[in-house]
């Protein structure tokens, strides 16, 4: 139990700092409110405002806590200040390398009747429609695990006063990624994005892009109009690479890279890289990343098929916080409590590129009592041994805010709110 009071103290004096960084220029009452809720997300392993309040443990009623985390939900109005802050304190694990993920996913409400704004989505787990909320996201994988955390998050729906259309929607996640990352940094699409809107954007910003292509789509080769998979067709495969696909299953692929151009584009010389092994179908990508290393096309396939991640990102979120159950009705609360879930991921995120390096993080993976060993996507045991060590604790993060209000007396203050 001591062993456990002592993490347990120490991560949360972790998370108090880092809350810190993010808040210190909000108010008092807004700093408490985005530290107890990023400890409480991980404490509780739940996107349940009940949850979180009880891993808070303070010595008001469950009931007054809960009303409080709910009005402050519905009332913060400084979410973009948080959102960059964020950033700001996570980009020491990012470089010109790293990789930017950007995907749309839904948020599934279909038992809702009461919840705002709610409008019809594909849930893209069954491909039916049902009634929730649209999502674009992006992830960016951190330099040294390859891990993803969230960079940007936007819940939104179609009958919210001021939308235009999702692809308007992408058009402010790329937006909000050429104002916090280099043009060096590659931005990954699948197929639902190889349009005019997407080649449009990322052509005039010079920004290094790799796009999944689907086989109709026309191309300019050799100075003639032809259809991408007429094109297949013609190139011979030059590169092999034997990969691990998401199932676990070795692949062995078979790369080849042409140089084309796209009808609407014709001075923007692009690479078409096919890739056979991969389904019945060869995977296409439309890349301007360019290289004189004879290998660019088997990186161009690498760095796409670590796009699988944040599939795995989402349904870490959804399935470990229960994310798409969450009982907030106003969209405000919903994307504030998305934007405090995906800090306190990103949090995980920072530990778990320390895995290797860290006595603390060891000790979370051991609490974590993983039955086959650590899986390459580590957040999963990240989360359950900060559980489990939170567990054995009877007090939540107030202590912390006690302390910090303390006259100094020649200690060092965690906090500052005198």
């Amino acid at each position: 139990m001591t062993n456990y009071s002592t993490r347990a103290h120490n991560l949360k004096r972790g998370i108090f700092t880092f809350c810190e960084k993010l808040s210190k220029d909000f108010s008092k009452p807004a700093q408490k409110f985005i530290c107890c809720m990023i400890y409480g997300l991980i404490a509780a392993q739940s996107s349940y405002l009940t949850e979180i309040a009880r891993k808070l443990n303070e010595s008001i009623t469950l009931k007054k806590t809960v009303e409080r985390l709910s009005l402050n939900l519905a009332n913060f109005k400084n979410s973009d200040e948080l959102q960059a802050n964020y950033i700001n304190a996570v980009k020491h694990v990012f470089d010109e390398r790293t990789v930017l993920i950007v995907d749309d996913s839904d948020i599934n409400k279909d038992s809702s009747k009461k919840l705002d704004s709610l409008c019809k989505v594909r849930d893209g787990s069954t491909g039916d429609i049902v009634t929730g909320y649209w999502y674009a996201g992006v992830t960016a994988l951190m330099i040294e695990k390859q891990q993803p955390i969230p960079v940007y998050g936007h819940v939104y729906s179609s009958h919210e006063t001021g939308y235009k259309s999702n692809n308007d929607e992408t058009i402010k996640s790329l937006e909000f990624l050429s104002k916090h990352f280099s043009k060096e940094n590659i931005r990954t699409f699948d197929r639902g994005y190889d349009g005019g809107f997407a080649f449009d954007y990322l052509i005039r910003e010079q920004e290094k892009f790799i796009i999944r292509t689907v086989g109709n789509r026309n191309c300019i080769y050799k100075g003639k109009t032809i259809l991408v998979d007429k094109l297949v067709k013609k190139v011979k495969s030059t590169h092999r690479l034997k990969f691990e696909s998401k199932d676990g299953d070795e692949v062995d692929c078979r790369i080849s890279i042409t140089p084309i151009e796209l009808p609407d584009y014709p001075d923007v010389t692009l690479n078409l890289v096919v890739c056979h092994g991969f389904g019945k179908k060869p995977m296409m990508l439309i890349t301007n990343v360019e290289s004189d290393d004879d290998r660019l096309p088997v990186t161009v396939t690498k760095v796409y098929l670590m796009r699988w991640r944040i599939e795995e990102f989402y349904k870490f979120k959804k399935q470990t916080f229960n994310f798409e159950n969450f009982l907030v009705r106003s969209l405000t609360s919903i994307r504030n409590l998305d934007l405090l879930l995906n800090i306190a991921i990103g949090y995980m995120g920072l530990l778990s590129e320390r895995v290797n390096d860290s006595i603390e993080v060891y000790d979370i993976i051991v609490a974590s009592k993983r039955l086959y060993g650590v899986a390459k996507f580590t957040f999963y045991a990240i989360s359950d041994g900060l559980a489990e060590i939170f567990s054995k604790t009877y007090t939540g993060i107030q202590s912390f805010f006690k302390l910090s209000k303390r006259k100094s007396c020649g200690q060092l203050r965690l906090f500052e709110w005198c």
